[in-house]
């Protein structure tokens, strides 16, 4: 299906970016002295990795970020939205600084300000220092006063530059596929023993904006990965709301209103002491939200240890992923509005963090890829976008994912998600035909916009 001749509606403003995340890019393991982080022991444990692959060299962003500084220019978006490593910055998690991985984003920072990109760097997208796992992790409130340390120190070292930060990305993954069912790093199958994991990533969040703002920040905010939860039927409507707490709610409403959801049909305690939930809930300009795909639930037999299970979504189309990864834009119109109706004037204005999509495509590209079905996905979920707007919802930016094929964590090189085909042996990049879709399409919003001012 090929996308409308006419671009979508979209404010005058209105903002592009496109995203990648440190450990997924940058390879360069051993250089400038960076540290050992759990995606380091996730991949070097045997049969975690779909294909055994490590992310090494990948596309080697360290040493050819002036690449993908090109690249970006050449969509012409208005942001970068890129991780900071936190084991380059403080290898072990604490500690003294690395001046050699801080000089890297030096480097990438001002390289990005000199094309007129405005860097908006993540400063954690899951690669955890080795050694605080080691100390318990995320289910460790100690890990928090580390990322305070580590917030502190890139503040220093980058906000006079930078004034645009998301916090923490996708909080829900790293507590529910790292720690509950273990899908992805640190791998630990704790189950609802898990969830003080999202208490401690909401309160590092809420201890990491107030830091930045000191340092002179105009933008923070966390970016969640949320979802529109749909029961199979009726028979599976209190499962679906229960999914909806843990996937979405326990994640966004102490950011937004202070205060968890009810746990109680989960007897789930967390360890909440005075004063966290105001830190947590501390101002921030923006909310961001990743989004992928709706999920689908049915209740779980009686005697399965989590009372819901995740099924395929009837007559949707799906991406590369499979079954459970169903295209369904209209789902991201849906959860948006339904954000605006719930949350109200707490709601502040939201970026999109990422969407996007893989496909099978070859290993090597010698040529540019007719990527359709991406462009496809792509155009139906930026008109979703633009029908929220309509609806009302502040939606400010919308960020692709991702710029680059990247190693995708625990499906290693099986999944390709970028507007760049990158062979991950050479490291060279492949311009696709989504690439120039996405440079088009910003072009001609722009021109719209512009002619109705």
């Amino acid at each position: 299906m090929r996308p409308e001749p006419t671009p979508p509606v979209l404010p005058a403003g209105f903002r592009w970016s496109a995203a990648t995340a440190a450990f997924q890019i940058e390879g360069a393991r051993g250089a400038d002295g960076r540290g050992r982080s759990i995606w380091d022991d996730f991949v070097e444990t045997p049969g975690r990795v779909r294909d055994g692959s490590t992310a090494e060299p990948g596309p080697d962003s360290y040493h050819r970020f002036a690449e993908d500084v090109a690249l970006l220019a050449g969509l012409g978006v208005d942001r970068y939205r890129f991780s900071i490593s936190w084991t380059r910055v403080h290898p072990g998690g604490s500690g003294g600084a690395n001046q050699a991985g801080l000089a890297y984003y030096d480097r990438l920072v001002d390289s990005l300000l000199d094309a007129g990109i405005t860097p908006f760097p993540t400063l954690y997208h899951w690669d955890l220092p080795s050694e605080l796992e080691s100390d318990g992790g995320w289910l460790s409130r100690d890990t928090v006063a580390h990322f305070a340390d580590y917030a502190q120190t890139v503040a220093e070292s980058l906000g006079d530059r930078v004034k645009h930060w998301y916090t923490i990305n996708e909080p829900v993954s790293t507590a529910l596929q790292g720690y509950a069912i273990g899908e992805l790093a640190p791998g630990r199958q704790l189950l609802f023993e898990s969830l003080p994991a999202v208490h401690h990533q909401l309160l590092a969040h809420g201890t990491a904006a107030g830091i930045l703002h000191e340092h002179g920040a105009e933008q923070v905010g966390i970016v969640n990965n949320h979802t529109l939860v749909l029961p199979e039927g009726e028979a599976d409507a209190t499962a679906a709301y229960l999914y909806d707490i843990l996937h979405n709610r326990i994640f966004a409403e102490p950011v937004l209103l202070g205060s968890y959801p009810d746990l109680a049909a989960l007897g789930v305690d967390l360890p909440i002491r005075d004063g966290d939930l105001g830190i947590i809930q501390a101002p921030c300009e923006f909310y961001g939200v990743n989004y992928y795909n709706p999920t689908t639930i049915r209740q779980a037999p009686l005697e399965a240890p989590i009372p819901f299970e995740q099924v395929p979504t009837p007559g949707a189309a799906t991406t590369g992923f499979g079954d459970l990864w169903p295209i369904v834009p209209q789902a991201l119109t849906a959860f948006l509005v339904d954000a605006k109706e719930r949350y109200g004037d707490a709601l502040p204005p939201v970026i999109i963090g990422e969407n996007g999509a893989s496909f099978p495509e070859p290993d090597r590209a010698g040529t540019e890829l007719d990527d359709a079905e991406r462009i496809a996905y792509l155009d139906g979920h930026v008109r979703a976008v633009a029908d929220a707007i309509a609806q009302g919802v502040p939606v400010e930016e919308y960020t692709v994912w991702s710029l680059l094929d990247n190693f995708e964590w625990a499906d290693g090189f099986t999944q390709r998600f970028g507007l760049v085909h990158v062979d991950h042996e050479s490291s060279v990049r492949t311009p696709k035909a989504s690439y120039g879709w996405y440079r088009d399409l910003i072009t001609r919003v722009g021109a719209e916009t512009g002619a109705q001012q």
